[in-house]
């Protein structure tokens, strides 16, 4: 039996990734007693930071940090963790897997948008005779969180798989310390979901290319520097507080940048006039807005906003559209027609 199909799209370690990710690990550690702002620590990031309306990215880096302190806390668990995993857990990915029409369908877009999950190891699936076979490696990782992120997603791949079909789809899972192989039967492919719908599944899709885009096309120093600075604008992101969290001084930093064709002064410019632009159409008063892009006082975003546009902040304040919030976490299944794509 031949069925064709594509690559994971494995993220690399310079692009941005949901703050989801840490926030899944934060819930699962802090339900089973642990501090959720422990394993925040020396992260730069706050429990703040990652409630309503917190930052929507983080860095590979900063994602990892967390895993380490839950592994210190909880070692054993990435299997646990793995397994605490919903397709509803994955935003516009899961409504898109959810809406497939075949388990086949499911693999390919589970495969194409495969970034978008909050994996750290990415599976390379064949048919090999009557079998499907996922071979999740992780000899790329630090060696200190391999075994953890091995088990912990490809339980997650499994668990998602058999929650799509009534009595899952039989999966044999071995699991080792630097790879996991997920092995069932190649008819199973061809199982219908009861939830299949070939128009939800289009709009899922469509949302999953434009935040795929997104994140691929943002890679490099200058996007790490992007992400750091929106999470700490309250504070006025200061270059000396980003340069320590990318391991790196002043100097380096604002050298490194230049030759990358931009400036710590250009990125943080830009940081602020995109969360502007959402924060003012969104209604927020401009004093509140001014306070969360680090701004002493409201005149001092006044005077950024008519350099940005020409015009008054006042005057970019409206009411929020319906829809679809971008961000991937945000995107829901109960929707009552289908996903935006923009905010």
């Amino acid at each position: 039996m031949t069925r064709p199909l594509p690559p994971a799209q494995a993220a690399g370690p310079d692009v941005p990734r949901s703050a989801d990710g840490v926030r899944h690990l934060l819930r699962w550690a802090g339900a089973r007693g642990h501090d959720p702002a422990a394993l925040l620590l020396g992260t730069g990031l706050r429990l703040d930071d990652l409630g309503p309306g917190g930052v929507r990215e983080v860095t590979a880096a900063q994602e990892l940090r967390v895993v380490r302190a839950l592994r210190q806390r909880a070692p054993g668990a990435g299997a646990a963790v793995g397994a605490a995993y919903d397709v509803g857990t994955f935003g516009a990915l899961g409504f898109a897997l959810m809406t497939s029409r075949t388990l086949l369908d499911v693999v390919t877009v589970a495969l194409r948008f495969f970034d978008l999950s909050y994996a750290f190891v990415v599976p390379r699936v064949e048919v090999v005779g009557d079998d499907v076979v996922a071979e999740l490696d992780g000899s790329a990782l630090p060696a200190d969180v391999r075994a953890f992120l091995v088990a912990r997603d490809a339980t997650a791949v499994r668990t998602v798989l058999d929650s799509l079909l009534p009595g899952g789809v039989g999966a044999h899972l071995d699991v080792g310390p630097h790879r996991a192989v997920l092995r069932f039967a190649a008819t199973e492919l061809d199982r219908p979901l009861a939830s299949g719908d070939d128009r939800r599944r289009a709009l899922a899709e469509a949302v999953c290319r434009d935040l795929a885009a997104d994140r691929r096309s943002a890679s490099g120093l200058p996007q790490q520097v992007r992400v750091l600075i929106t999470q700490r604008l309250a504070d006025g992101a200061p270059m000396a507080v980003v340069a320590a969290a990318l391991g790196r001084t002043d100097r380096t930093l604002r050298r490194q940048l230049v030759a990358a064709g931009t400036s710590y002064r250009a990125l943080l410019d830009e940081v602020r006039r995109a969360l502007a632009a959402d924060l003012l159409r969104a209604g927020l008063p401009v004093a509140d807005v001014a306070a969360r892009l680090g701004y002493a006082e409201p005149a001092a975003l006044v005077h950024a906003h008519r350099r940005w546009t020409g015009g008054p902040p006042s005057a970019a304040r409206r009411a929020r559209a319906p829809g679809v919030h971008r961000s991937d976490g945000e995107v829901s299944p109960q929707r009552r027609d289908g996903l935006s794509q923009r905010p």
